[in-house]
């Protein structure tokens, strides 16, 4: 069975302990997603963690792309300054040659030092 990027963060977050909710919703007249402050796919908050998890996930492939058009965004530095955290995920199918493959995520943060 096919799972999103999407399923596969929100697994993976949960199984941290994160509570999670999808903010990207699909906009029907224009026929795509939008992601809330057009770079948060997922929300995660825990009890023992500051502020809000913002979190954009991809295929690997991707991952470079999805970082470049978020650092662009005035959105996400004050979502940053407000004390919040930022985390990329980009999933890849990897493992040992002749063996089952497995889901691997790369996961990146995105810090206020980051941006331009």
């Amino acid at each position: 069975m096919a799972t999103s990027p999407t399923q596969r963060s929100l697994k993976k977050m949960r199984a941290d302990g994160y509570t999670c909710q999808v903010v990207e919703r699909w906009c029907h007249f224009s026929k795509r997603r939008i992601d809330l402050y057009a770079c948060i796919d997922i929300v995660c908050i825990r009890s023992d963690t500051n502020g809000i998890i913002g979190l954009q996930t991809t295929s690997a492939s991707n991952l470079s792309a999805r970082r470049k058009k978020a650092l662009d965004l005035d959105a996400l530095k004050i979502f940053l300054e407000a004390g919040n955290t930022f985390l990329l995920h980009g999933w890849r199918k990897g493992g040992p040659r002749g063996k089952v493959k497995k889901w691997i995520c790369r996961e990146e943060q995105i810090k206020l030092t980051d941006l331009p």
